[in-house]
């Protein structure tokens, strides 16, 4: 871990502040054109799961393989199959009244231990405007609290900008990878706005509060940032580890998907955080304290 910390420290000091925002900046403009592509493609920024779109999820158990429970419901509008060791998951989108009946009763009749959760279009639609709500105002929140803690309009603006990268960046590798968003996948990107504003926040008190040259306050606030992000992110790929594979080992253990999603967004979340804080506001940071000396302590 020293290794790669001291290489990343290497890697800032050894290029300009214009050289090292270049590159969140670039990984952020394919992250919107990512989601600009998607929401032209089906109407929202990121695929949405059940939970906000609305739609029917069976669950039971059977030793068919997904070709063969594909085949076998074809003519309803499956939209995902899963299975993990003995147990399969289909994903229906809305459908009518007895559709929805007929397939019920088919399943429960043929299969055993099934489990069935729906979700209403309608439903949906008001889930879909209360994630975007509490996004937003998490969003406003954040902001308001780092311009109220610093007084300073360009250090917190690149608090702020570096939060909404994060968020952006993990939506797209959230298309890329066909997660879906759920409500659980909601809450993984409202926990990466906090770790975010954690990690901005400790660079930038470090480069205001303390004493030293601003490569010396980088490298010192670098060294406990990264150190943080690295624990972090080795116990949430623990945790995508047994949700998603557990059933290898014991396959009366189906996969945890709700686990899955959030920890793989998580993942995401903290690799763009690497690299929007220790690159964009770091290069921000740096920037802004040379032109403006009488603000920072040296």
């Amino acid at each position: 871990m020293s290794l790669i910390i001291g290489k990343f420290d290497n890697f800032i000091k050894s290029h300009t502040d214009r050289q090292i925002v270049a590159i969140p900046i670039a990984i952020f403009v394919i992250a919107l054109l990512i989601m600009g592509f998607t929401y032209s493609t089906s109407g929202t920024p990121v695929n949405l799961g059940m939970e906000f779109k609305g739609g029917t999820m069976i669950s039971f158990q059977t030793d068919e393989s997904t070709g063969e429970l594909e085949s076998n419901y074809m003519d309803y509008p499956l939209v995902d199959i899963r299975k993990t060791g003995d147990r399969a998951v289909l994903q229906f989108g809305p459908m009518e009244k007895n559709l929805q009946m007929e397939i019920e009763k088919d399943i429960i009749s043929a299969y055993s231990s099934v489990e069935i959760q729906q979700v209403g279009a309608i439903y949906g639609k008001d889930l879909q405007l209360q994630a975007f709500q509490a996004l937003l105002l998490s969003l406003i929140g954040m902001s308001a609290v780092i311009f109220l803690v610093f007084r300073n309009f360009i250090p917190s603006l690149a608090v702020v900008i570096s939060s909404i990268s994060d968020i952006c960046i993990a939506a797209a590798l959230m298309t890329l990878a066909g997660v879906e968003l759920s409500l659980g996948t909601v809450a993984a990107l409202l926990m990466i706005i906090g770790y975010s504003v954690d990690s901005d926040v400790l660079l930038t008190t470090r480069m205001f509060k303390r004493r030293g040259s601003a490569n010396e306050k980088i490298s010192l606030a670098m060294h406990t940032g990264l150190t943080m992000t690295s624990t972090t992110l080795a116990a949430v790929v623990a945790m995508y580890m047994v949700s998603t594979y557990s059933y290898v080992l014991i396959p009366s253990l189906s996969q945890m998907t709700l686990l899955s999603d959030i920890s793989i967004v998580l993942i995401f979340g903290l690799l763009a955080d690497v690299i929007n804080t220790w690159l964009l506001n770091t290069g921000i940071i740096r920037w802004y304290s040379k032109r403006n000396p009488q603000v920072v302590k040296s």
